[in-house]
């Protein structure tokens, strides 16, 4: 995105707890982009039929999607969402987190990381049902998702609140002055965020590239002083929520750009040249990849899902209302799964789940977790092994 660069002094600081060279005052320069309402995009052919091919990539992600499925949805949710978190330098192994997740369900104990990436999921759960429903998709729409997602962290104090200082990507933790990249300064930023709203609730522009734009521009913006790249990662989903491109199954773009960060983070650098088109691309030909990445696993979970239900069959053949087979429906959303969850998952009381859960750990289905009754989780058999092998396309 076209834009200029405006020369800041960054002032003097003798109490500062720091080497004497960060105490001195220095010179540095802030980029302010453009703004979306003005930009104008060419297309070349070859690169609007990267952008339609992912397009229909995601299109026909979403066309087989049904209310039974909807477990499904969540699956490729968590799975974008830990992939987001990846991308910045946050990793616990899938099953490390799904037991985390379900320890945290019972009030258990939780690690640092844990809560962070859970958070993930839960700000990217927000963008898709509250803030891509907005009827005008707004500021307060971006803080809420960042509200989510800095709700448990060590510094939720900031969270839902923009900045109110100068940023930096990279250099020293005291000033601005050599850093990779320096956002707007403090005062531009209510303006371009103005512009960034009214380019979320645009329809004018191909769905991706809209996507791909806002992404970019948000990320340049960097309003806020943590969570930045999160935020912006779901504001991709929130643009093809709107759109209808994506209303049930969000491709998990992240994977793919987990796997590739160094060129992520160069595409985001060209982004801020006369070269968006070369991001526009790259982000594209992601899409494609994460979409069709996510036909196959879906694929290979309700291949799984059948496995379960032959498995119950077979080893107690139950009624067809049975609990046990609700409970299967919804396990593709939860790996690890506890009564609790279980219950407000399928709308079944507290005696039948604990029958069905029994049911299905009879029939091999369910692991249980520990031998304690207290607070006890299950594990889906081999659920998990198709989440590990589907983060590790990030890898």
């Amino acid at each position: 995105m076209p834009g200029h660069l405006i020369p800041k002094t960054w002032e003097s600081t003798p109490d500062l707890d720091a080497p004497a060279r960060y105490r001195r005052a220095c010179r540095y320069e802030a980029f302010v982009p453009d703004d979306l309402a003005s930009f104008r995009l060419t297309l070349s052919a070859e690169a609007a039929g990267v952008v339609t091919e992912a397009e229909g990539a995601v299109r026909a992600l979403n066309a087989a999607t049904q209310p039974a499925r909807a477990p499904l949805g969540r699956f490729l949710l968590r799975t974008e969402s830990i992939a987001s978190s990846k991308v910045e330098g946050l990793q616990l192994g899938v099953r490390d987190l799904a037991r985390a997740e379900a320890r945290m369900e019972t009030g258990g104990r939780r690690g640092r990381t844990a809560v962070e990436i859970l958070a993930s999921i839960a700000a990217m759960e927000t963008a898709i049902t509250e803030a891509a429903a907005a009827p005008r998709f707004g500021q307060r729409e971006i803080l809420a998702i960042h509200r989510r997602l800095m709700e448990h962290h060590i510094r939720s104090r900031i969270g839902g609140r923009f900045r109110t200082g100068q940023n930096w990507i990279s250099g020293n933790d005291y000033n601005p002055c050599g850093a990779d990249f320096v956002p707007p300064p403090v005062e531009e930023v209510p303006r371009l965020l103005d512009d960034l709203c009214h380019a979320v609730n645009g329809e004018l522009l191909p769905t991706v590239v809209q996507a791909a734009l806002v992404h970019a521009q948000f990320e340049t913006i960097h309003p806020f002083d943590d969570g930045n790249g999160r935020t912006g990662r779901a504001l991709i989903h929130v643009v093809l929520r709107r759109r209808g491109v994506a209303p049930a199954y969000v491709p998990p773009i992240s994977v793919i750009l987990a796997r590739g960060r160094t060129r992520y983070i160069e595409g985001l650098t060209l982004f801020r040249s006369d070269t968006v088109v070369g991001w526009i691309e790259q982000f594209s030909a992601a899409t494609t990849e994460s979409a069709n990445l996510a036909r196959r696993y879906l694929a290979q979970v309700e291949a799984l899902m059948e496995r379960w239900r032959r498995m119950l069959s077979g080893a107690s053949r139950p009624r067809a209302d049975a609990t046990a087979w609700a409970v299967i429906n919804v396990l593709p959303a939860h790996p690890v799964i506890t009564a609790p969850v279980a219950a407000a998952a399928t709308g079944r009381s507290k005696g039948p789940i604990y029958d069905g859960l029994a049911q299905l750990q009879d029939a091999g289905v369910l692991i249980p977790l520990s031998t304690s009754l207290r607070n006890q989780s299950w594990e889906a058999t081999g659920l998990l092994d198709l989440l590990e092998a589907l983060e590790q396309e990030g890898s």
